[in-house]
């Protein structure tokens, strides 16, 4: 685990990121933040960003630096949590918000890059429902169905082992390598890589498939249990 692994901490939430900061001088937190947005640059881009700075007080000019550092690397400071009634004015008067739902597990989830290893799979043993956004830089498995409004993207596989009637997106940084598999698959919207397809609707018996990319476009096969 690098340095800045141990200084700042992230958990999903419904509406973003929340990173709380760990024990240590501000300028050194700060750092370690800014490196760690840069050294995982695709998954930080576009997020929306809210920080638990604990009892540490914060001025205009101090919070008001971070938030155009973050919106320089793409990231959008839209809360700040403190114990400090200070900076709390002081987010309120940058029209941050200061008040957060908990962070709900599964939600959204982001692991560090370096936790992902070649091969690794994020674990999802559940039903995904309406709303629910599932994030991962390396495979992900679903013991369940990925229901509609529901959303599974991963940098490297997906496998369902289920029915999906949401969005599964593989190989999402761009891998042309990457596949899809599932149970049912009949009423997803699939993307891999660039690519987006959405299977025909069919009758009679589901049946396990396996999209994949073949010429820039997206294909299938029945899934055999003895595939890669």
């Amino acid at each position: 685990m690098s340095d800045s692994d141990s200084l700042i901490q992230i958990k999903g939430l419904r509406d973003g990121l929340l990173v709380s900061l760990g024990n240590a001088p501000w300028e050194e937190l700060r750092t370690a933040l800014m490196e760690q947005i840069e050294a995982r640059g695709s998954f930080f881009r576009g997020a929306r960003v809210a920080i638990d700075v604990g009892s540490r007080i914060f001025h205009v000019n101090e919070l008001s630096d971070l938030r155009d550092s973050l919106s320089e690397q793409g990231v959008n400071l839209w809360a700040v949590v403190s114990e400090s009634p200070t900076t709390e004015k002081t987010a309120q008067l940058l029209g941050l918000a200061t008040r957060i739902s908990k962070p709900r597990p599964q939600e959204m989830t982001r692991p560090p890059a370096e936790e992902v290893g070649e091969g690794a799979a994020m674990w999802v043993g559940r039903t995904l429902r309406s709303g629910t956004r599932i994030e991962s830089p390396g495979n992900i498995v679903v013991m369940g169905d990925v229901n509609p409004g529901a959303e599974v993207i991963a940098n490297g596989n997906v496998l369902v082992w289920g029915r999906v009637r949401g969005l599964v997106h593989a190989g999402a940084a761009g891998d042309a390598s990457a596949c899809v598999c599932g149970l049912d698959l009949s009423a997803a919207q699939i993307r891999i890589g660039g690519a987006a397809a959405t299977p025909s609707k069919r009758s009679g018996e589901a049946r396990p498939e396996k999209y994949f990319l073949a010429d820039g476009i997206i294909q299938s096969e029945t899934w055999q249990a003895n595939q890669s």
